[in-house]
């Protein structure tokens, strides 16, 4: 049995994906600076920036998403999402939400209500 459990390890296949559309439409969130950030940054076998055929990262509009044949984790790719977001000085604004099993939304915090909040006490 030992043999089954390796050769499905060696099968992996990750698809996670990034929805930057609410902080992109208002023109505050670079697309492909963000792509071109992950590209550079995501490590296959302890380097950075070499990813080949095992990682690929493609944007669709407002979408990113990393296709991987390597064992990747979803944190990892929050990871990289929330230092690119200190980077742009953009991570006191946004944060990163998993909105479903396999992917990622860039949402703005609800400042509004805190204020109301604030203005009822």
């Amino acid at each position: 049995m030992p043999k089954a459990a390796a050769g499905k390890t060696a099968a992996t296949k990750h698809k996670f994906t990034v929805d930057f559309t609410k902080p992109a439409n208002d023109g505050v969130f670079d697309g492909p600076a963000f792509e071109k950030f992950l590209h550079d940054r995501i490590k296959v076998d302890g380097k950075a920036g070499q990813l080949g055929e095992a990682v690929k990262i493609t944007r669709d509009g407002n979408k990113l998403t990393v296709n991987s044949n390597i064992p990747f984790s979803k944190r990892y790719l929050k990871y990289l999402t929330k230092k690119f977001l200190k980077k742009n000085q953009l991570r006191d604004w946004i944060r990163v939400i998993a909105s479903s099993k396999d992917s990622y939304e860039l949402r703005f915090y609800n400042i509004a209500n805190a204020e109301e909040e604030d203005d009822e006490e």
